[in-house]
């Protein structure tokens, strides 16, 4: 980890308030016992926790609630400002979704740990958007902020 990156990611995360989260996990009335260990919602938690505002974008949960929070259906359906774009889907995806989260222009545009496209880093870029890739926002506070090692929480709630 460069000492550049590290500036990057912690400007990110110290002037931001308000993160578009895609692809969170909706509960499904069958999966209750297995949401707490989605990955996004670990996440999503975790972030509200330190005092973040996380909007949840997926199309398939709109008129639902993720973590006590109305699912929007795409970014165009936000009426505030966003700070970061994080995304939890795909690489194929990155590209079109790039696209979108600049109409709404936000500070920084985030794909989780595994996640990489440079067709999407040559368009954030271009426009002057902060670019991250292929790490986990929930990890990476937790490295700058708390100084802690970043591990992935199983939680085995019952």
């Amino acid at each position: 980890m460069s000492l550049v990156e590290d500036q990057k990611i912690k400007e990110a995360l110290s002037n931001s308030k308000t993160i578009a989260m895609i692809g969170v996990s909706a509960i499904k009335k069958d999966d209750k016992s297995k949401i707490i260990r989605k990955p996004s919602i670990i996440v999503m938690s975790y972030l509200q926790e330190f005092g973040y505002q996380v909007i949840p974008v997926n199309p398939f949960a709109l008129g639902k609630k993720i973590n006590n929070e109305n699912v929007v259906e795409s970014l165009n359906d936000i009426n505030t400002p966003v700070d970061i774009v994080n995304v939890f889907r795909p690489s194929k995806d990155a590209l079109k979704i790039a696209n979108e989260a600049i109409r709404i222009k936000p500070k920084v545009f985030w794909l989780q740990f595994g996640i990489h496209n440079q067709e999407a880093k040559e368009l954030i870029e271009s426009k002057n958007i902060t670019y991250i890739s292929n790490k986990c926002i929930k990890q990476e506070y937790q490295r700058l902020f708390l100084k802690m090692s970043p591990v992935f929480p199983v939680l085995l709630k019952k």
